[in-house]
């Protein structure tokens, strides 16, 4: 794969990883696993690039441009799908990803950052906590099918500046966790994904819907087993 090399406006170059060879495919989950958990940041691809970023390290800094988002049809009747999206691919069946994520500058309706597992417009999932206002935001997650979004919401108190995700894999199953100190995790959502069966895309995301612009840090990222364990109730229907 190619290096592309990208020039912020404070003239610091970063490198990401371009676009390369359709027929070359790298695992980044099974490197990952078989690094301790390191995720190799040079094999992260962005579907849509943002206003500007910072890889430094193990540190990812994003900054949204005004007017991004994910959404498709339901309720709102419209279909967003420029929200930049920076990912790594995958074929492992089982697995989790762990990232936290500072949103301190956020301050604008809808201002959002999180996990997201985008495969293409119409079929991604997404978890983040949104900007409401002074006294509150949404700590939620939007899982699209076949082209329609779904939105499930709890609101959490608008001091929470920081926020740990685990997005975990069993086959075409999904779950997302949220943690404020990245040691104990809350279900958020389980769900499948009718086009999650084989190989998936996924990372990190952020996003202004409205007249905005912030910068998310996304942090401590790592890969590790499948932490999602199987039901240990009811047995799977014959």
């Amino acid at each position: 794969m190619n290096n592309l090399l990208k020039c912020l406006s404070v003239g610091l170059c970063v490198c990401a990883v371009s676009c390369g060879n359709p027929s070359q495919f790298t695992d980044s989950v099974a490197d990952a696993l078989s690094n301790g958990g390191k995720i190799n940041l040079e094999q992260l691809q962005w579907t849509r690039e943002p206003s500007a970023y910072e890889i430094k390290g193990d540190t990812i800094v994003v900054t949204t441009a005004p007017h991004t988002d994910l959404w498709q049809r339901t309720y709102y009747h419209f279909r967003n799908d420029n929200a930049p999206v920076l990912q790594m691919k995958t074929r492992e069946q089982y697995f989790s990803f762990v990232v936290k994520t500072d949103f301190t500058q956020s301050h604008q309706r809808f201002d959002q950052c999180g996990i997201v597992m985008y495969l293409d417009s119409e079929n991604w999932l997404k978890g983040s906590v949104e900007f409401e206002n002074e006294d509150f935001q949404h700590l939620g997650s939007v899982a699209t099918n076949n082209g329609y979004s779904d939105w499930a919401t709890t609101a959490i108190p608008a001091d929470v500046k920081t926020m740990w995700y685990r997005f975990s894999r069993r086959a075409d199953d999904y779950c997302i966790e949220c943690s404020t100190d990245g040691v104990y995790f809350n279900q958020m959502r389980i769900c499948h994904m009718y086009e999650g069966a084989d190989e998936i895309s996924f990372g990190i995301y952020a996003c202004s819907p409205e007249e905005s612009s912030f910068t998310a840090v996304f942090s401590d990222m790592k890969i590790t087993e499948c932490m999602w364990k199987a039901h240990d109730g009811q047995q799977p229907d014959a």
